[in-house]
């Protein structure tokens, strides 16, 4: 049985096709990426497995319970902009993402005092321990993201999801991301969901490389179709190879 389950969704605005089709399985602790042009419902696909959106029509399951109608603790959720709370100092920013755990439950006395220790074990071991007194602005962007995905698996998700975390940082930062996010996803053991549009991010990271796209194209109305999962590639120890998943997509997206 798959640990997330996704069976036949489509998902409509306004009468308007953005999904149809989707099925998916996925394995606990699997790392996924999903590529594919804009506007092809990769965003949308993110916001449905959080259970901020509810499908049009179809299910998503985690670990075989009901599906969800809202977020839950169990899925963590890192935008490309930097998702920290800027009035807060570096440690109170871990402190507030281990409350929303206990529901956004403030601590109080020693309680607080423990939630501090643990937050500042959390700030060592992704490297800004240094800083904790500090706040988000006078970050660089690699160390606010870096906060903003600590943030998140402070509140322990089973499920983590990334929206282009890293779109915005220089080649150096990016790749001690990658780093970093590996070494969290060895040392958790979380099922991860990465939006990307660099296609050598995509199988750096992922286990399997998820391709969305529209299979059927109406020219004289664009938006008449949705997207689905046209290629399923997996990354593992070589998988397909990149050129050409790089030729299929270019061919797609000029023809």
């Amino acid at each position: 049985m798959s640990y997330v389950t996704v069976r036949d969704i489509f998902q409509t605005y306004d009468g308007r096709p953005i999904l149809e089709r989707v099925n998916l399985d996925v394995d606990e602790t699997e790392f996924i990426s999903i590529v594919g042009a804009s506007g092809c419902g990769k965003s949308t696909f993110l916001r449905l497995l959080l259970a901020q959106e509810r499908p049009t029509k179809g299910a998503i399951t985690i670990n075989g319970a009901e599906p969800a109608k809202e977020p839950g603790l169990d899925r963590g959720i890192v935008f490309q902009k930097y998702s920290v709370f800027p009035h807060m100092t570096v440690r109170e920013n871990i402190v507030a993402g281990e409350s929303m755990r206990l529901g956004w439950g403030r601590f109080f006395g020693n309680s607080l005092k423990r939630a501090r220790d643990r937050a500042q074990e959390t700030l060592d071991r992704i490297g800004l321990g240094h800083v904790a007194d500090t706040y988000p602005s006078t970050l660089s962007g690699g160390m606010q993201q870096r906060l903003a995905i600590g943030q998140a698996l402070t509140a322990k998700p089973r499920v983590l999801l990334l929206d282009e975390p890293f779109g915005a940082l220089d080649p150096g930062t990016r790749l001690s991301m990658h780093e970093f996010l590996k070494d969290l996803r060895d040392e958790t053991g979380m099922t991860v969901f990465m939006v990307t549009h660099d296609l050598d991010e995509a199988f750096k990271l992922g286990d399997r490389v998820l391709v969305f796209d529209k299979p059927r194209w109406d020219p004289h109305d664009p938006t008449a179709y949705g997207a689905t999962i046209t290629y399923d590639f997996d990354a593992r120890d070589g998988g397909i190879p990149f050129q050409r998943l790089k030729d299929s997509i270019h061919v797609r997206t000029t023809s």
